[in-house]
């Protein structure tokens, strides 16, 4: 506190000078001089008033700023918290991801007359047991090959599909972070608000000057 704000005196003091004018001690002094006191009083006492609302429009300006401060980071934590809740969905798709590339079927000869190319199953091919062998074992062999090419397709979307997981869980990780940050910054403004209500001049000395 400086030395000028130790020996300003108080709206009351003032007031209080203000009343003992009209003491009957002061009858016998001049008017002018009265006058003039009084005055000088009613000047210092409207200085004060006039710090008093300059005060409290400074305050009530802080208090609104602090408060869309605090509004802008609740939107924050909303936009934050939707996106996590996004990304845990995603994450549980990708763990939920089912392949099917796990059993090859081995074909009869039922679905080898079924699925075969028709001049691998002729009723010449059909009537000679060796070159139906033959023939099985080579549609066999180009349906496994087709069906490890098939399952390599599948492993790569597999790894595709585990880095993206990966991916997800750390931006996750970050965005819980940020929302530790956030909750801290806006319990940080949610008091620094209370102590700027608390600080607002009101009440008896308010009533006092007006």
């Amino acid at each position: 506190m400086s030395p000028q704000a130790v020996i300003t005196p108080s709206p009351e003091e003032i007031l209080e000078k203000l009343r003992d004018l009209v003491n009957p001690k002061y009858l016998q002094q001049d008017n002018a001089a009265l006058q003039f006191r009084a005055m000088a009083l009613m000047t210092r006492l409207k200085a004060l008033q006039r710090a008093a609302n300059t005060a409290t429009r400074l305050r009530k300006e802080e208090t609104a700023e602090a408060r869309q401060e605090m509004d802008q980071s609740h939107l924050n934590l909303q936009n934050l918290l939707y996106e996590k809740r996004h990304l845990e969905r995603e994450i549980e798709k990708c763990r939920q991801f089912a392949s099917i590339y796990q059993d090859i079927p081995l074909y009869t000869v039922e679905e080898f007359q079924q699925l075969a190319p028709e001049e691998q199953r002729t009723e010449q091919v059909l009537a000679d047991e060796h070159q139906l062998m033959l023939n099985r074992l080579a549609f066999e062999l180009a349906e496994r090959q087709r069906l490890d090419a098939r399952k390599k397709e599948l492993l790569q979307l597999r790894d595709d599909l585990t880095k993206e997981s990966k991916t997800k869980q750390i931006t996750m990780d970050s965005v819980k972070v940020q929302i530790d940050i956030l909750v801290k910054t806006a319990t940080d403004v949610q008091k620094k608000v209370d102590d700027l209500v608390q600080t607002i001049p009101g009440g008896k000395n308010e009533d006092a000057v007006s």
